[in-house]
């Protein structure tokens, strides 16, 4: 089992930068391929990127691809996001989520194991 603590959020202009982190525990780390979803409230909960245990394979969403990049260190078990050109519709609650084994899938039902959220807020 996996516990994952966000961190990171906060409110920034359109243009800006946050970096997102993802803390798990467990011994394991290396063994989850871990994703970052948002949410906006009365919407589903969007898939934004995924990387594998090793790192090696990294997947965006189209709305993100090229301005967000996913990185781990296994060392420190932690997952980041880093947010560049930040826009207005970028602003929703982050989650970062873990699966045990290699997952392909960009659905939110793939992940076992979901952190608490953190808030990130484009203003315009």
């Amino acid at each position: 089992q996996v516990q994952l603590v966000e961190s990171g959020g906060g409110l920034v202009q359109a243009g800006g930068s946050l970096r997102l982190s993802c803390a798990a525990s467990g011994r394991t780390f290396s063994s989850y391929t871990m994703a970052w979803f948002r949410q906006v409230p009365g919407k589903e909960r969007e898939f934004v990127a995924r990387i594998t245990g090793g790192g090696t394979s990294i997947y965006y969403a189209d709305s993100v691809k090229g301005r967000f990049t996913a990185s781990r260190d296994n060392a420190k078990n932690t997952v980041w996001l880093q947010m560049n050109d930040l826009k207005p519709e970028d602003t929703a609650v982050y989650y970062c989520a873990a699966r045990l084994g290699f997952a392909s899938s960009s659905a939110e039902v793939a992940y076992n194991y979901w952190g608490q959220g953190t808030q990130v807020t484009v203003s315009s």
